[in-house]
């Protein structure tokens, strides 16, 4: 979609709203949440998930529209479409975590989170190789609506896998109470507020690494658009890699030390990036690759600890209002936070600074301020209140010592 809308012209500011649309349009979670009670978990994400394969159709005409519209108004449309496509996601998407929530026991929570983004990054990497070889082997209008409408297609593949799950009747402590719903007081629960806190942190940290990762292999380092895909598909390995990483131990050492441990493995990861777009490193595929593999395996690693953290701190009453409310303010500022970033990239688009080895461009510039920004998650992440969590060096001495030489002995024993 992000190099559908640079061939058609897209500025930085444009990229950052594409990008950050999905996130922004979370907000309608607010209002949607005291409708779930009368329709039901399942029947809400259902609806709204069917009604989002329909956009996404849509799209996939717009690229064969160049023969009587110019790029402006297809760049319109697609932004009018990804509008709808958004809305609808946003709407129901409110119902899925209290739904998880009760499908999935306390105990195998984290186990099944970790689970479920393996799965997530296995499809979504399939998905991206696909969309590269399209655009390789094929004209570029004929590329882009090939791989959207693959898309429309397996989405409506989903929903058949989607209705077949166990609905779960609405608790009587989860519906709508009289009178307005306290969102200030529900935000000021201690362990909650520190919870969204982080989440803001995060979602200004990491909110456009992945749109302006494409923005500069595309116009800063010069790669073909088959090549950016090819490049960026490796994050979804890195996704794949963090069941292992993090899940069983999720629910072992509990969520805090992983958030603690994706704040630290964040600034390295932006740090690298810095390195590349400064020229200080050659932006080669051997440089930028194990960079796209860390942005996935950081979405991954914190995804799942943050959806678990959630899970345990939220209390039981109000629980949808809860979610609701978690959802919107992590998903929103993932939403705005690459939009300003955009207007800051566009406003350096001429400034050029050399000191030294390093060249201070707007690319550099961003990817240096997102990692002092994960320096400040790091911080915040250290006091988020968790039962029964480990500190984050049992997590890194487990990772780094404990399972390397568990691994070591068991091949030594095996030859």
């Amino acid at each position: 979609m992000l190099l559908f809308a640079k061939s058609l012209g897209a500025s930085a500011t444009v990229l950052g709203l594409l990008g950050g649309m999905m996130p922004l349009l979370t907000i309608a979670q607010i209002p949607a949440a005291q409708f779930i009670p009368r329709i039901g978990y399942k029947q809400f994400v259902v609806g709204g998930w069917s009604l989002r394969v329909v956009f996404i159709f849509v799209m996939a005409l717009i690229p064969l529209m160049g023969g009587f519209l110019d790029n402006p108004t297809r760049l319109v449309l697609l932004l009018a479409a990804l509008l709808a496509f958004n809305l609808a996601r946003g709407i129901s998407s409110c119902a899925w975590l209290p739904w998880i929530t009760h499908l999935v026991p306390p105990g195998i929570r984290g186990e099944y989170l970790a689970r479920d983004q393996l799965c997530m990054n296995v499809g979504s990497g399939l998905a991206f190789l696909l969309a590269a070889g399209l655009l390789a082997v094929a004209p570029a209008k004929w590329g882009f609506a090939g791989a959207f409408l693959f898309s429309a297609i397996m989405g409506s593949w989903s929903l058949v896998f989607l209705r077949r799950m166990p609905d779960i009747p609405i608790p009587p402590e989860e519906a709508q109470g009289k009178g307005p719903v306290p969102w200030l007081a529900l935000a000021a629960f201690p362990p909650f507020r520190r919870l969204l806190v982080v989440n803001v942190a995060w979602s200004v940290a990491f909110g456009g690494l992945g749109t302006f990762a494409v923005d500069y292999l595309k116009s800063g380092a010069g790669f073909a658009s088959d090549s950016v895909l090819l490049i960026m598909s490796v994050s979804f390995v890195g996704g794949f890699f963090s069941y292992w990483l993090t899940g069983s131990r999720l629910d072992r050492l509990g969520s805090k030390p992983v958030l603690v441990f994706a704040a630290v493995a964040g600034a390295l990861t932006a740090a690298g990036w810095f390195a590349v777009s400064s020229h200080l490193v050659r932006p080669t595929w051997r440089a930028t690759v194990p960079l796209s593999f860390a942005l996935g395996l950081l979405n991954s690693v914190f995804a799942g600890a943050n959806f678990r953290l959630a899970s345990v701190i939220v209390p039981a009453m109000g629980r949808t209002h809860f979610f609701a409310l978690f959802s919107v303010v992590w998903q929103l500022t993932l939403g705005v936070a690459p939009i300003l970033w955009g207007l800051l990239i566009d406003a350096l688009a001429k400034q050029t600074i050399h000191t030294g080895l390093l060249e201070w461009n707007r690319y550099s510039w961003y990817f240096a301020l997102s990692a002092v920004c994960f320096l400040v998650m790091w911080v915040l992440a250290g006091r988020l209140q968790e039962p029964k969590a480990a500190r984050f060096e049992v997590l890194l001495r487990e990772m780094l010592v404990d399972h390397p030489q568990q691994l070591l002995t068991r091949w030594l024993g095996r030859s």
